[in-house]
């Protein structure tokens, strides 16, 4: 029997990658910072199944006392955990990043028009990391535009593929 001529290879642990796609959808996405996540092991274990959503959530950032908590984001419960290890699915969880961080990304939030996204969770060396998104809302017309210039760029690559 012939051997494959692509290089097997094994999936890593750093290779689970949740994103929110709308969200670079519905706002102009103008800084990004990536920070920790406090998870329990059932959660983390959920997140390495992929059994997570970052559709509904957002961030809330507070200069006095210094903190940045994710809301509304759905992380699965573990099937194969026991009863009392379990989390509440939607439960507030706490980011962490340093102080100084927190209470810039606090500063720009209060700016009307920002909001603090969830883009991505991710691993790396083995730890949950998210991407913090500082956004700034489209409006209907911004969306058309986006539709419009993926579309253009559709045709350009089928008329390259064609040649």
């Amino acid at each position: 029997m012939a051997k494959s001529k692509r290089p097997s290879r094994k999936a890593s642990p750093d290779d689970v990658v949740i994103e929110n796609r709308r969200a670079r959808y519905d706002y102009f996405i103008e800084d990004t910072l990536e920070v920790g996540m406090k998870l329990r092991g059932t959660e983390v274990k959920s997140i390495r199944d992929g059994q997570a959503s970052l559709a509904e959530g957002w961030i809330r950032a507070s200069a006095e006392p210094v903190g940045l908590s994710l809301h509304a984001v759905h992380i699965a419960e573990y099937p194969n955990a026991a009863s009392s290890f379990q989390h509440d699915p939607t439960r507030t969880r706490q980011l962490l990043a340093h102080a100084k961080e927190i209470r810039k990304l606090a500063q720009r939030s209060e700016e009307r028009g920002i909001a603090l996204i969830p883009l991505k969770i991710y691993f790396k060396s083995g730890r949950a990391k998210l991407l913090v998104g500082v956004g700034r809302g489209k409006g209907q017309v911004d969306k058309r535009q986006t539709i419009k210039k993926r579309e253009a760029a559709r045709e350009i690559e089928r008329a390259l593929r064609q040649r």
